[in-house]
């Protein structure tokens, strides 16, 4: 029997271990007594540095992109902020203004007279957003499959939409994409109310050619006997200065031994009480991984999934079962798990073109926030009378003349805080 590690750069090595006599395919071999400790792994977590407002700042531009000249009061843009990801305590208002190169910033009257922040697009940040979009048009195919696999790994191919749009950064879809895209694939997919009343996305037919997980692919790592036996290995790779004890490896070696159930086939039989169980939780997540497009997500992104993947309670703790698999990222307080195999080092192997855009958007936040912190985008305010709905501006590119804030450093994830209004100046 062969088993499969990453070791150093990332590169593949494998080793073959005899399975002990009696063994029970049923049999379960609890890591209940094995403390596992989790290791940092800086390489890992420097990917996933930056996302959260990233992935922020590029919903904003979805958003924005939609709007009449593509600009849009704060109160309007206030309204999504569920789906930014942004902690509750920092202002809207001011996590825009720390990115001049993306967002331009002027004011316009409410309803009360007050002075408030309006966002547009900056000409760079909108011929960027329209790259994204040909990316898309071109690799539609690729992200329906990715939408429909997901459908296809539930029981019964449905999904809230509440669920989805947890996942939807990860999985590549557009912002609006019950808008723009499904109403386009109605032979595909059908949208209907849930008996919780909330609106869910169902696949309308299986397809076989898409039943076929990465694993299963990926064949030329496995042996002939694997094959045979169904007992396919996952790719294991660990943290430098890990040190798995012995108790543990062999553990893990018998684990890989076990048959594996495909996610796309019904594991209605297995007893959930089983390794065998848990190899087919840890085969799920690993296929889940690999229909994102940087394959990872952050763990409450799939907190929902319990019932729709047919998972036990405190499914969610293979991650912790299996560091040689997974990875989980403690960085900006949350956990992002990421899948271990699919990374050599910082760099991802299988990459995404819309990978490219989005570190192109990242170089533009980084920039703006350098070029904002020494004074660039601090020019004073002046008040105009050309437009009577935009009167206050700044520098055209981001700025408002009226912060006096400064940041020193270069870290994306630094405090901020500000109203989110002003008065009109005398």
């Amino acid at each position: 029997m062969s088993y499969w590690f990453l070791c150093g750069k990332g590169k593949v090595f494998g080793f073959s271990c005899g399975l002990r006599r009696g063994f029970n395919y049923q049999q379960t071999f609890s890591l209940v007594n094995v403390k596992l400790k989790w290791v940092k792994d800086k390489a890992l977590d420097a990917v996933i540095a930056g996302e959260r407002d990233l992935r922020a700042a590029c919903n904003l531009v979805s958003i924005l992109s939609s709007a009449p000249d593509f600009c849009l009061p704060i109160y309007h843009l206030s309204r999504h902020r569920g789906q930014l990801g942004l902690p509750h305590d920092h202002k809207l208002s001011t996590f825009i203004r720390r990115y001049p190169t993306i967002f331009h910033e002027s004011y316009v009257f409410d309803s009360a007279g007050t002075l408030v922040p309006c966002f547009e697009l900056t000409l760079e940040a909108l011929n960027l957003y329209h790259e994204e979009l040909g990316v898309i048009r071109d690799n539609m195919i690729d992200l329906i499959d990715r939408l429909c696999k997901l459908l296809m790994l539930t029981k019964d191919r449905i999904l809230p939409l509440q669920t989805i749009d947890q996942l939807k950064w990860d999985l590549g879809l557009p912002y609006f994409y019950i808008d723009n895209l499904i109403p386009n694939y109605a032979d595909l997919f059908s949208l209907f109310r849930l008996p919780d009343d909330r609106i869910g996305l169902k696949l309308l037919s299986w397809d076989d050619t898409l039943a076929v997980s990465q694993l299963e692919k990926n064949v030329a790592r496995q042996t002939e006997e694997d094959l045979k036996n169904n007992c396919l290995a996952f790719p294991i790779g660990f943290t430098r200065g890990f040190g798995l004890k012995r108790k543990c490896m062999g553990w893990l070696e018998e684990w890989q031994k076990l048959p594996y159930t495909s996610p796309y086939a019904d594991a209605s039989h297995l007893d959930p009480c089983t390794d065998v169980s848990e190899k087919r939780i840890v085969g799920v997540f690993h296929e889940l991984f690999h229909l994102t497009i940087q394959k990872k997500t952050e763990r409450k992104n799939v907190s929902n999934l319990r019932k729709p993947l047919s998972l036990p309670q405190k499914f969610t703790k293979v991650f912790e079962r299996h560091p040689g698999i997974f990875y989980i990222s403690k960085m900006s307080d949350t956990q992002t798990v990421v899948l271990r195999e699919a990374y050599d080092c910082q760099r991802i192997v299988q990459r995404h073109p819309l990978v490219d855009i989005r570190e192109r958007f990242a170089s533009m936040m980084r920039k703006g926030f350098r070029d904002r912190s020494r004074g660039l985008y601090k020019e004073t305010a002046y008040i105009g009378h050309k437009d009577p709905l935009k009167i206050v501006q700044g520098h055209k590119g981001g700025g408002n003349g009226l912060d006096s804030e400064v940041d020193s450093d270069d870290d994306l994830f630094s405090e901020y805080n500000s109203d989110e209004s002003i008065h009109c100046p005398t």
